[in-house]
């Protein structure tokens, strides 16, 4: 019995029990992209027919015409561009308490503390990268290079954004009335591929120095120019809840004209640039669920206000007035 028992607990039993337990263990939250890419990798590579020359794609189309009673101020504020490398696989607007719920990791901008399990007063308690006590949070997928061999393979290196853009404009039909805080919204699809392209409306892709053509494919950007992501938030909130079952329902899309459905109020409309430098001719893409194949089309943008409420009236103050202002 006793040797027996010396054999069992012994240092090489002990090493493999670790190991075991090691596999058992499941991926974390940025697991998905440190411990599986390489069988991913495998998998499928950035398609050729997910890139455009800018000057083919769309014209885009004119903003709305401002009518007598509408609001065209904007509000900026700086929150940083994620230089800090803050990321994590968390979704905590779409999969709230699910860790790693979005299989692709995110850039987060503006509140310090956000994953799958923040809670309004835990962002209400952390630090924020934003100017003005802005607490809110602002996240995206990451973009990457490609590694460089012959598979040309997405898990390469995370791009960090020369710049990232916040901007809260109002509405071309009516004032807006201020967003209540801990209001939960989103834009794009993260299975905007697999579903046939519905809900990516609003996610757009363009060059700096072409803002003419805008489109859903990554664009090939003249020398000297930068990749831009174009994310237009809902802005048509139900007046009554920060959320809803689906995510959705509460704060939805105005119609083409700017007008809010019966029944929602104007509030601002959050509007995000992110600006790259992309080496001429690589293969980027963003991270995404492993079925949507990194397609541009599947691109999206998650955001919590957590603004304290006296920032939030200077945000409609400023956008009702038709001023043009910065925190």
């Amino acid at each position: 019995m006793g040797s027996q028992s010396r054999r069992r607990w012994s240092p090489g039993w002990i090493v493999f029990t670790i190991v075991l337990v090691l596999i058992a263990v499941p991926v974390s939250v940025v697991g998905y992209n440190t411990l599986t890419a390489g069988a991913h990798e495998e998998e499928h590579t950035v398609s050729p027919a997910y890139f455009a020359d800018v000057s083919a794609l769309p014209v885009a189309p004119p903003a709305p015409a401002v009518q007598p009673g509408g609001s065209s101020g904007a509000w900026r504020i700086d929150c940083g561009r994620d230089e800090e490398g803050r990321h994590n696989s968390d979704n905590v607007v779409i999969s709230p308490g699910v860790a790693g719920g979005a299989h692709h990791l995110h850039d987060y901008v503006g509140n310090d503390s956000t994953t799958a399990f923040s809670t309004d007063a835990s962002l209400a308690a952390a630090g924020t990268t934003c100017q003005a006590g802005d607490k809110s949070t602002y996240y995206w997928p990451v973009l990457r290079l490609p590694r460089g061999d012959a598979r040309q393979t997405v898990f390469g290196r995370i791009l960090v954004p020369d710049s990232v853009l916040i901007e809260y404009q109002g509405s071309p039909v009516t004032n807006v009335v201020p967003m209540p805080r801990f209001l939960r919204a989103n834009t794009g699809n993260p299975h905007g591929y697999t579903q046939g392209g519905v809900g990516t409306d609003h996610v757009q892709w363009t060059c700096s120095g072409s803002r003419d053509h805008v489109g859903r494919q990554y664009p090939r950007c003249p020398a000297g120019q930068q990749v831009v992501r174009l994310f237009d938030f809902p802005s048509c909130w139900n007046g009554r809840t920060t959320d809803s079952a689906n995510h959705k329902s509460h704060l939805v899309f105005p119609a083409p004209n700017g007008a809010c459905q019966a029944g929602t109020f104007a509030v601002p409309r959050l509007h995000l640039e992110i600006s790259y430098t992309v080496p001429a001719g690589a293969e980027y893409a963003i991270d995404s669920f492993p079925e949507e194949l990194n397609n541009p089309v599947s691109d999206h943008a998650d955001f919590i206000d957590v603004m304290p409420d006296a920032l939030m009236a200077r945000v409609v103050d400023c956008v009702n007035s038709g001023k043009h202002c910065s925190a």
